[in-house]
This record gives C-alpha cells, sequence and structure tokens, in this order.
C-alpha cells in the first residue's frame, strides 16, 4: 500500500525542504522521514475535559507501540468536548469537533490515525471525521473511572440524579453532597456507568474500529497503556494493509454495534451517534432498525443505570468479549475488525468469570432491554425510550399534560406549590431539540416536581425533544421529531390535552384530533434564539432532525483523503 505521507516528506526539491524541515526543529532526524508509515495521534486531552485529562499520558505508551513497530508518530490536538463543563451543551459542538478531526487529518501528512477518545462526544466526533477521510483509523478509549465509594458503598454518575432528589427533598445535606462529590469521581476516566462514555467506547469495539476489551479496561489499570501500545504497533501494520473504516464499518458492522449495545441496555444517544457516523460511510440506517434489531436482544449484563454493577466490575467478569461470545448466535460473526480478524474469532475464547455481571442468552438479566422506537401523532418521526431503564407499571399509561414551553419555564415552575400536577400526569418539555435549544441537551429525565417527590413518587411519564445523559434513567421519551422548534406536533400540546404511551405496541399517541392540530398551527411562531452570526447560527440552520443523527445536512458520505495542492 503507497503510503499517504510520501506526498509530503518524499517530495525533491523546495516542497520536500519546505515538509521535512520544519519538522526536523523538533529534533528529528532524517532517517525518520524516509518510507516510515506516519501514525497521527487525534488527542483530546484537554483540562477541561476531565474524562480525557490523563491522555498525555496514555499518548506516550500509543507512541512507544509505533516507534516499536517501526512507525512515526506524530501527536496533534483537536477540539475536546467535556460533557460536565462546556455550556450550553457538548452536544451543539459534536458536529464542529468532527469538522476539525476531518481536515486536520486530510490536510496533514499521516498513513494512519489513532483516534484518542473518551468523554461522551470526543468519540462519535472522532470517528465522524476520520470517516469523512477513510485513512486507517484505530481507536483508543480513555476508559471508566474506579466505582466510587461514599458512607460504605459503590457510587457512580446514576446515583447524581439520586442524590439530586435527596438534596431537593432536605434528606441530604450540604457537607454530604459536597463529599459525595470527591467519592464518586476518585479516580482518572470516564463515567464509571454504561453511561454514553462507556457506550461509545463499546460501539467503537463492536464496529471492529478497537483492539478487544478497548471498551472496558478502567482507566486506572495499567493494562489500558498496554493496549494503546498494542494500538500503536497494529496502526503501522495498518498503514501497510490500507483497511480503511469504509471496509469495516459495513451494514453487517452496524447490525452488530446495535445488537451489542441492547445487550450493554446502552444509552439512548447511542442512536444518534451511530445515525451520524452511518451517514458519513453511506450505510442506510434508519430508526427503525434500533427497534428491530434490539427487539430480539435481551438486556444481559447487570449494570448501572439499568441495574446495580459498574463497568469496572464488567471487565473483570470477561469484558464486552464476553459478551460478544454470548451473543455469537445473533450477530455476524464475520465481520472483520481493525487486528485483522473477525469479531467472532477475536471472542471465541472469551469467557464469563462473573454470571451476576453477565447473564447469558438463556437468563437474562432482563427480557427486554435496548431500545423501543415510539410512532404516532405526536412523533411523526419517532421517538424513543429505554425499556430497560423505565418503570414497568407506566410502559402503558394514559395522562394529562403537563407543559413546559421551553426549559426556562420548566425551571421556573417544576416547584411551584401551585403547578396543576399529580402523579398521574405527563411532563412535557418543549423545544429541547436540535434547532431549539439549540443543540439537544439532556434535559429529558427531568427532575420531578418537590410535591411529587414529596408523596414518595420517583417516575413519571416524562416526554421531550431532547436527550438524556445515559447514566440517567425513568419512564423518559426522548428524541421526539419533527421538534417543537421546527412545529412538529410536540409544539402544538396543551396543558391537560391526553397522552397514550404504549411501549409494548411501540404508540405514542396524542388525543387530539388532526383537525384541532391544524387549528393549533396556523398560531405557530417559529423560535428566534438572535443567534445571528458563527457556529451556532450555522448549526440551527444546518443540523437534521434527531431520527436523521443531527449531523449537518452538508456533511453526510465524505470528501477523502486527496488534497491536490501544496500550501507553498
Amino acid at each position: 500500500m503507497p503510503l499517504r505521507s510520501r506526498d509530503w516528506f518524499g517530495r525533491t526539491g523546495k516542497d520536500g525542504f519546505i515538509y521535512r524541515a520544519w519538522m526536523k526543529n523538533q529534533g528529528f532526524p532524517h532517517h525518520e522521514f524516509e518510507g516510515k508509515p506516519v501514525i497521527g495521534i487525534c488527542n483530546t486531552w484537554s483540562e477541561l475535559t476531565p474524562c480525557n485529562a490523563h491522555f498525555r499520558e496514555l499518548a506516550e505508551a500509543i507512541k512507544r507501540g509505533v516507534w516499536e513497530a517501526g512507525g512515526f508518530p506524530l501527536e496533534f490536538p483537536v477540539m475536546s468536548l467535556g460533557e460536565c463543563q462546556i455550556k450550553p451543551t457538548a452536544m451543539l459542538f459534536r458536529n464542529l469537533a468532527s469538522m476539525d478531526v476531518e481536515e486536520s487529518i486530510r490536510g496533514n501528512s499521516i498513513d494512519a490515525v489513532i483516534l484518542m477518545c473518551g468523554c461522551d462526544k470526543t468519540t462519535p466526533s472522532l470517528v465522524m471525521g476520520a470517516c469523512s477521510v477513510d485513512i486507517p483509523t484505530l481507536v483508543v478509549s480513555g476508559g471508566p473511572m474506579l466505582a466510587g465509594r461514599f458512607q460504605g458503598r459503590k457510587i457512580g454518575t446514576s446515583d447524581l440524579w439520586r442524590f439530586a432528589e435527596a438534596f431537593k427533598m432536605g434528606e441530604m445535606s450540604q457537607a454530604e453532597f459536597v463529599a459525595a462529590e470527591a467519592s464518586m469521581a476518585r479516580s482518572q476516566g470516564h463515567c464509571a456507568v454504561m453511561g454514553t462514555a462507556s457506550t461509545m467506547a463499546a460501539m467503537v469495539e463492536s464496529l471492529g474500529l478497537a483492539l478487544p476489551d478497548n471498551a472496558t479496561i478502567p482507566a486506572a489499570d495499567s493494562r489500558r497503556k498496554v493496549l494503546a501500545h498494542l494500538t500503536g504497533m497494529r496502526a503501522v501494520e495498518l498503514a501497510r494493509e490500507g483497511i480503511t473504516p469504509s471496509k469495516i464499518l459495513t451494514r453487517q458492522a452496524f447490525e452488530n454495534a446495535i445488537m451489542i449495545n441492547a445487550a450493554l441496555g446502552g444509552s439512548t444517544n447511542f442512536i444518534l451517534h451511530l445515525t451520524a457516523i452511518a451517514g458519513r460511510v453511506g450505510v442506510d440506517l434508519s430508526l427503525d432498525d434500533f427497534d428491530t434489531l434490539s427487539a430480539k436482544i435481551p438486556l444481559l449484563t447487570n449494570l448501572q443505570p439499568s441495574g446495580e454493577h459498574f463497568v469496572e466490575d464488567l471487565f473483570y467478569a470477561g469484558g464486552l468479549p464476553a459478551v460478544i461470545r454470548e451473543l455469537r448466535d445473533y450477530l455476524n460473526n464475520d465481520a472483520i475488525t481493525v487486528n485483522g480478524r473477525t469479531i467472532g474469532e477475536n471472542c471465541a475464547d472469551a469467557q464469563c468469570y462473573d454470571p451476576a455481571v453477565i447473564a447469558t442468552v438463556g437468563q437474562p438479566f432482563k427480557p427486554e432491554s435496548g431500545v423501543a422506537v415510539l410512532r404516532g401523532n405526536l412523533c411523526l418521526n419517532g421517538a424513543v425510550i429505554k425499556p430497560s431503564a423505565a418503570s414497568p407499571a407506566l410502559m402503558q399509561h394514559t395522562g394529562r399534560a403537563v407543559v413546559f414551553e421551553n426549559i426556562d419555564d420548566y425551571k421556573a415552575r417544576i416547584d411551584d406549590p401551585d403547578l396543576d400536577v399529580d402523579p398521574g400526569c405527563v411532563l412535557v418539555l418543549k423545544n429541547v431539540g436540535p434547532k431549539g435549544y439549540p443543540g439537544m441537551p439532556e434535559v429529558g429525565n427531568m427532575q420531578l416536581p418537590a410535591k411529587i417527590l414529596a408523596l414518595g413518587v420517583h417516575d413519571m411519564v416524562r416526554i421531550s425533544d431532547g436527550r438524556m445523559s445515559g447514566t440517567g434513567f425513568g419512564t423518559v421519551i426522548l428524541h421526539v421529531s419533527p421538534e417543537a422548534a421546527v412545529g412538529g406536533n410536540l409544539a402544538l400540546v396543551q396543558n391537560g390535552d391526553l397522552i397514550t404511551l404504549d411501549v409494548e405496541n411501540r404508540s405514542l399517541h396524542l388525543h387530539v384530533s388532526d383537525e384541532e392540530l391544524a387549528g393549533r398551527l396556523v398560531h405557530f411562531k417559529p423560535l428566534d434564539l438572535g443567534y445571528d452570526r458563527g457556529y451556532v447560527n450555522l448549526y440551527i440552520r444546518h443540523v437534521t432532525q434527531a431520527h436523521e443523527g443531527a449531523d449537518f445536512d452538508f456533511l453526510r458520505g465524505g470528501s477523502g483523503s486527496e488534497v491536490k495542492r501544496d500550501s507553498h
């Protein structure tokens, strides 16, 4: 396979002089430029992204592997998205980061790239960008943090929502709340539960873009560095073999990822990100595929938020390979992966060491898993719910709507003692979708009204066009499409309207006639959020709806790796 980097470093005359000379000011000897595969290390290290704050050290392990295999490693930074730090939501900038990654890879002398990602949006943005260039690509995830310890028990990010309720009700003091903060995030790494970050790590391993065990080795475990070292070695081989993402990311690979995610009880955000990645490589993936493929897969892993254990425990129990092996009768086992072997071959000898964490298909942890895709007049293009994290008693429910027009309205009124709400109501939050917020934040798992919590009730049906954290739980309907901001029927819901949720029949129905909805639509006025310049304005104009992955309409497909013109 011809090395792409030779078009930079293999030149004679002025151009070759320029490309090599300014690289040599870092102390690289001339022979490093003579035919070695250049391995780009795309690093999302940032102190503003705490989940990825250990990536400097991890990058050194990757470099050691590249050097050992005879490659030339060159590390470069790209935009880093810290889920818990960046406002108004990291999702607003996922597509921007993907553009940064795409152009950084295409414009530089790279034969293969290793994507260093961990925090929620860093994984899909890096994969999306790399797929649009389509040079040999591997992923190294940062790994989950160790399970927290608080007041004699294990805790993780999912406990945040429980602590927040307890604090709100005066059942937890400020001092205890602060102590829990330090107790939960006690090591490097991303969330310790099967939230979005761990879901994304499992996604890239399921797709075949990462080496086995990438998804679950804890960030603090020395074996994470060993995996990074081995990935560096494999990247050099991959550059010579020319195996690119488009050869790995087939329809069969995407089907595998959906089924494995179902068995894990992964985040609903998985749907948005996998759909966007599929759009970059030209694989036709619809919302219905997630429902159809998930429906036959039971929940195998007993992990928070759907269960009780942590991703660290999943690693000790056999990791993702053990889950994949248990699913072998369902999967496309011949799908190729970055190590040159099939996913079936990679996991053929995997074993489960703890059946309390990884159950069997015959005796699953829960019979229902994955996501359910809902249809109806309230979500003409679909909505999603995560049954494994919902309350069984609410899976078929009719209640009257309590409507919040936007997030500010919700925050202002949710704890108002005069709010007309009872436990049987359905909370409806509008204008938190891709265009309406903008950026589709993780606010769908709304905290319940204080007066409802005081009754001892901890779940209600909640509906929005937004997302929820993969660490969240409850009977929460998300990703309603079309969103309220573009005039979807969600925008037309009024207080007191009856809404029926029927998960078994995949239905979400607003008990308002088509004629009445048409009359209400006449009075609909699109939001003007006041963004008349810059990236956010671009985002609002070009972001697609949730069922299409919320990517930019002009980024579907790829532009390849060729750059025809020089800079001087």
